[in-house]
């Protein structure tokens, strides 16, 4: 392992020593403060773009299994650490953090003080950074900060169309860069699940005539996906519709709310989000840039749900006609540990009443 530097934006660097390999990268600086995890949130493809901090001073205690990624392979920029273990101790470890940083293709940099640069992030808001084995030019740099933003959704969505058979409800699972446990969520309730592309059409969706629809998490600034918002209106109008963090901001961008940038986001698995209708208060993992601005809900139409307890951000939403929900959290996550696993529960038997429905007319 050789010295290397993270240079942020501000002209911060931090010194430290590199991991993985493929250094030279440059990437939105975020923070997480899960204490563990670790594996789930590297190949969180919501990451995709992003070079993560984590908050926990020590990652990679236990190792990595076959069992436990998100997606196929970490898609993060890189990884920020304030100690990695190089020495796993757990029955289902099969290789290192440093291994699996290595073998993808993905730098981090140890030995850095995670807690100076977080309460940086928490001063300034999110910055751009670069992880780096040698300090470039000033003006070198300068160009780099100005490189125009990418929609990550494009590189991380599904190329193809995939089914999981099962006996139940059939749900179309639009993939702007879904969490695997997403799926497995959805089969546990025994779904049939296609996984469609982010750009799948309303025709499309027509075609394929699902029980419902699941609008994913994903990378990025929604508003990178605007083109795609009329097709999206038109196919939750139709079909019942749960999204899930990015989905959740892009079904209500679809009817005209605006998103806003936090200053540092939610990523971390302690997020406690107020269920408004009960009063009850559960534990939540987020992982989240963009927030939907509430004064421009048209509360005519949809309903909030959820609050974040925290900052009073929107946390979910209801539409007062027709059978959507969206969460800005991940039900399908375990924090609480299971708080919140009831919202798909409640969308399975959305989609079964609505299938009552049709087939009682047919």
């Amino acid at each position: 392992m050789s010295s290397g530097y993270l240079i942020l934006e501000n002209g911060k660097i931090f010194e430290g020593t590199l991991l993985g390999n493929n250094p030279d990268v440059m990437g939105e600086v975020v923070f997480n403060t899960s204490m563990t995890g670790y594996q789930e949130i590297i190949t969180d493809p919501s990451y995709a773009g992003q070079i993560l901090t984590f908050c926990y001073p020590t990652i990679g205690n236990y190792g990595i299994n076959l069992f436990d990624n998100e997606s196929n392979q970490p898609q993060l920029k890189g990884v920020v650490l304030g100690d990695v273990c190089e020495k796993p101790s757990h029955f289902l470890s099969k290789k290192s953090f440093a291994e699996q940083l290595e073998e993808a293709g993905i730098p981090g940099i140890t030995g850095v003080d995670t807690r100076d640069l977080v309460k940086l992030i928490r001063k300034e808001g999110t910055i751009k950074g670069m992880i780096t084995s040698s300090i470039p030019a000033k003006h070198a740099l300068d160009q780099l900060w100005k490189k125009d933003n990418i929609c990550w959704v494009s590189q991380v969505s599904t190329n193809e169309i995939i089914t999981y058979h099962q006996t139940g409800p059939h749900v179309a699972l639009i993939d702007y860069g879904s969490k695997k446990s997403i799926i497995e969520a959805l089969l546990k309730e025994n779904c049939k699940v296609t996984v469609v592309p982010y750009d799948f059409t309303f025709e499309q969706m027509k075609a394929l005539n699902p029980d419902g629809i699941l609008l994913s998490n994903g990378p990025g600034d929604p508003m990178m996906l605007n083109s795609h918002f009329f097709d999206i209106k038109k196919m939750v109008e139709q079909f019942p519709t749960l999204g899930i963090c990015l989905g959740h901001q892009l079904i209500a961008l679809a009817f005209g709310a605006k998103t806003e940038k936090l200053t540092y986001g939610h990523r971390g698995g302690n997020h406690p989000v107020k269920d408004l209708q009960s009063g009850k208060v559960s534990i939540t993992s987020q992982n989240h840039g963009y927030v939907v601005v509430k004064d421009t809900i048209d509360q005519n139409i949809f309903e909030i749900t959820f609050q974040n307890v925290n900052d009073g951000s929107v946390e979910g939403l209801k539409h007062l006609s027709h059978p959507i929900q969206t969460v800005q959290f991940h039900p399908e996550a375990h924090p609480g540990p299971s708080d919140t696993e009831y919202i798909f529960r409640n969308f399975i038997l959305q989609l079964e009443k609505v299938g009552d429905m049709k087939y009682a007319i047919t």
